[in-house]
């Protein structure tokens, strides 16, 4: 009877790691290699360079009938992470290495692409991969390029090899690998953080500093409207500094997130807040997620963390709308006819437009050539129930030559902006264990408590601007986010009032004339 050679190892399904067996068996025959368990094209491709990888570490390539069965047969297999438990496999199965020879093989999961030498070379995924095998309680044989990302998702032993002759000098015994430790302060988030750009930069918009200042506090989602060169976009660039640092749980979600997308993990972003900002030209399987492989989109590449569109009405009317449901569940569901996949995607949302085609609409000096037709055709790309689900749009005014004088004063400084939003985020922690933005129809009833006045002007304004339910309870999460900023408990009628005036577009028609 063959002897079958079982190693293991870890197949990536969205943000889930199933446990794979490499089960590899050799036997008399003609020469052979079936690759069976639901392999990828680049699973299959794996025959040619474990082989070339075998013979270049000075091994030999058995020449009889080789079936390498990647167990459980349903679960897709994609990518090249298989092929240094492969090889290995076959070493067993052939004889080259008795099993008295190999030491914790049953408790041990091996990951690696092969090159035609026998390099052991990075893979993507390992993150999650590694945070998995934890769980189980399994050593980790990872490529050397990988070893750090490993060691951030696993709470046990990883080793890093660079060459198939590594992996198995320590598999007998002769040379161990030695475990990967770094410094402990290179796996703390907080230390990996840097400074931003710092929003006293930005000169003069008081008010967008304003607006951003309550959406860093209570976690809400802007919309900046203005025309072009007015500093939209430095100022969302300057709206993760605000934010407080991610928790170490918040990390290593962004790193897990990170490490199964096409771009793969970058060790240098760990434990900083994502910003991402893709081009109005991006696909909807890009922004929200999808393709063949179900890939994590931009939503959830900005989980924690920031999502900023500029130029919003120049995006597809489908990626728009495609982003509507995420805002509110705060999760993306990616289904396709083998398998549903669910990526989290509690990202806050920045949008930058102008407030016309040419961007001077309503400029003092008349420079806008829009008709309000055209205007208005403008911002009717962006649908009326994508503009209920924002919780603030503010008007960026241009900048005159006066405001570029340096006695001019340019506000607080990021830092201290961020203290402000920090307590106002332990107000809110402590009170509903959540921030304002992802309240609850119950719990904006609960804890947004207003003031008679408030209340008296809150009704007045529904009925004088008709504004929906949905609207209604985004103005009193604004409102209670800004009583937090102020450290009151009650809304107060000035909290109201500031919440409906960062509302530009409910109080100004879009057909208003230029000029």
């Amino acid at each position: 009877m063959n002897e079958v050679a079982t190693l293991l190892c870890r197949a990536q399904v969205g943000l889930e790691a199933p446990l794979v067996q490499v089960e590899v068996t050799v036997g008399s025959g003609l020469p052979a290699f079936h690759l069976v368990g639901l392999p990828a094209t680049v699973v299959r491709e794996s025959r040619d360079r474990v082989r070339a990888a075998l013979l270049s570490s000075g091994f030999e390539f058995p020449g009889g009938h080789i079936v390498v069965n990647l167990a459980p047969a349903e679960i897709p297999k994609e990518g090249g992470r298989f092929e240094l438990p492969i090889a290995l496999g076959i070493l067993i199965a052939s004889g080259q290495f008795r099993r008295t020879e190999i030491r914790g093989c049953c408790a041990c999961e091996l990951y690696g692409e092969l090159g035609l030498g026998g390099e052991v070379k990075s893979v993507r995924g390992i993150l999650l991969a590694a945070a998995h095998a934890s769980r189980d309680g399994h050593e980790l044989i990872v490529p050397a390029a990988n070893a750090d990302e490993a060691l951030i998702g696993a709470g046990t032993s990883v080793r890093g090899a660079s060459h198939l002759k590594e992996v198995c000098r320590h598999l007998t015994g002769e040379e161990p690998l030695r475990l990967h430790s770094p410094p402990a302060e290179d796996r703390r988030p907080e230390r990996r953080v840097e400074a931003g750009p710092d929003i006293s930069e930005v000169r003069g918009q008081m008010l967008a500093k304003r607006a951003l200042l309550i959406a860093a506090a209570g976690g809400h989602s802007l919309l900046m409207i203005g025309p072009p060169g007015c500093g939209k976009s430095m100022l969302a660039q300057r709206l993760p500094g605000l934010l407080p640092p991610l928790t170490d749980a918040e990390a290593l979600d962004c790193a897990a997130i990170a490490s199964v997308s096409a771009a793969g993990f970058d060790m240098g972003g760990f434990g900083r807040r994502p910003f991402r900002s893709p081009h109005h030209t991006a696909s909807p399987a890009s922004v929200v997620g999808g393709g063949a492989l179900a890939r994590p989109g931009e939503i959830s590449l900005a989980h924690h963390g920031v999502l900023f569109l500029d130029e919003l009405p120049e995006f597809d009317r489908q990626v728009l709308e495609a982003l509507r449901e995420p805002l509110e569940a705060g999760v993306v569901r990616i289904a396709r006819a083998a398998a549903h996949t669910d990526y989290p995607a509690q990202f806050q949302r920045v949008a930058a437009m102008n407030p016309c085609p040419c961007g001077h609409l309503g400029d003092p000096d008349g420079a806008c050539r829009c008709t309000p037709a055209q205007a208005q055709r403008y911002r009717a790309r962006i649908s009326g129930p994508l503009l209920d689900r924002l919780d603030m749009h503010v008007q960026v005014s241009r900048l005159e030559a006066g405001d570029f004088g340096e006695h001019l004063p340019q506000g607080e400084s990021t830092a201290a902006l961020a203290v402000r939003v920090a307590a106002a985020r332990t107000r809110q922690l402590a009170r509903q264990g959540r921030c304002n933005a992802r309240l609850t129809d119950a719990q904006v009833e609960r804890c947004c408590a207003l003031e008679p006045p408030a209340r008296a002007l809150l009704d007045r304004t529904m009925r004088h601007l008709r504004f929906s339910a949905r609207t209604r309870q985004r103005i009193l999460k604004v409102a209670r986010t800004i009583a937090d900023v102020d450290g009151r408990e009650a809304i107060a009628g000035r909290h109201v009032s500031e919440a409906v005036m960062l509302r530009c577009l409910d109080r100004e028609p879009a057909t208003r004339a230029c000029g």
